[in-house]
C-alpha cells in the first residue's frame, strides 16, 4: 500500500495546492498531514479549509497548537534576537489573520495519529507526529544519536515513526533487535511543503510504500520516497513582502532555508 504524507505548510497555500495536485495525480492509499498549517505567510485561513474540506486527517503541530489558543508563544526554538523578533511580528499577524471557526479547527487537531497495520501475519505499528511522541516542538534532526532514537522509537511502540517540524526530510532504518532476530525501525522526516530548510526551495512531501510481505524482520520492508515538486515560490514570496510579515521570510522561500 501506499501512503502519503505531508506537513509544514505554514499558510503557503500555492505550495499546499499544487502539492495536493501532485499526490492527487499519484493516487495514494491514504494520506495524511503533520500539522503546521499556519504562520509565516498571508492564507492561513485557506490552508485549514483546503485541508478541513477533504477531510484529510491531520495532527496539531507546534504552531496550530499556539494560535489555536490564541497564545503568542508557537513553541518555536529562534536561535537569534533576530529570529525572535521576526517570530513575534508572524504570530501576532496570525493570531490577527485566524478567524474563529478556524481556530476551533485547530484546537480539535490531536497531538498523534498511530496506526497499525497487518498485511499479513506481522504487525506493523505506524506512528505519526509532529516533533516526537514526547513533546510537540522537539526537534527530530537526521544526526540524532541512534540510541536515543531507538529509545524514543521503542518507548512509543513505533516501528515507522513520521513527522516534521525540521523541515529537513530524511529516512533512517536502525534495529532494535540482534544481528540474527533483527527488528527494524524506520525515522521518517517528511520535509515541509511550505517553508523548505534545506537549500532546495521546491515543495517537498514523502510517500510511503510497504509491501505485503513486509515485517520488522525485513530491512527493505518499508519503502520511502521523498517527492519534490515546483509551485509559484515568487507568488509566495510577494505575498509576504506585501504584508506586515518580515521580508527575510520571502528570501526564506526563495533560497530554501
Amino acid at each position: 500500500m501506499r501512503i502519503a504524507l505531508f506537513s509544514d505548510i505554514h499558510a503557503n497555500l500555492p505550495a499546499l495546492q499544487a502539492c495536493l495536485a501532485d499526490i492527487e495525480n499519484r493516487k495514494p492509499d491514504a494520506v495524511y498531514c503533520l500539522g503546521d498549517l499556519v504562520g509565516y505567510n498571508i492564507w492561513p485561513n485557506e490552508v485549514i479549509n483546503e485541508i478541513r474540506k477533504r477531510g484529510i486527517p491531520t495532527i496539531a503541530g507546534n504552531y496550530d497548537f499556539g494560535i489555536g489558543r490564541s497564545s503568542d508563544e508557537c513553541g518555536c526554538a529562534y536561535k537569534t534576537d533576530e529570529e525572535k523578533e521576526m517570530g513575534k511580528v508572524s504570530i501576532s499577524y496570525t493570531n490577527s489573520m485566524v478567524k474563529e471557526e478556524e481556530r476551533r479547527y485547530l484546537r480539535t487537531l490531536p497531538a498523534h495519529i498511530s496506526v497499525e497495520y497487518q498485511l499479513n501475519d506481522d504487525k506493523l505499528f505506524l506512528l505519526l507526529v509532529h516533533g516526537s511522541p514526547r513533546k510537540i516542538n522537539e526537534y527530530l534532526f537526521e544526526d540524532r544519536d541512534e540510541k536515543s532514537m531507538l529509545r524514543i522509537m521503542e518507548a512509543a511502540n513505533a516501528d515507522m515513526m513520521c513527522f516534521g517540524h525540521t523541515h529537513k526530510p530524511y529516512h533512517r532504518i536502525l534495529n532494535s533487535g540482534t544481528e540474527d532476530q533483527p527488528h527494524y525501525r524506520h525515522a521518517i522526516n517528511i520535509g515541509s511543503v511550505g517553508k523548505p530548510k534545506d537549500k532546495d526551495p521546491r515543495g517537498c512531501y514523502a510517500m510511503l510504500t510497504i509491501d505485503e510481505t513486509a515485517s520488522v524482520k525485513e530491512k527493505t520492508a518499508l519503502k520511502v520516497e521523498f517527492i519534490r515538486f515546483e509551485y509559484d515560490i515568487e507568488k509566495a514570496a510577494k505575498a509576504v513582502e506585501n504584508s506586515p510579515l518580515p521580508n527575510e521570510y520571502a528570501d526564506m522561500l526563495r533560497r530554501g532555508y
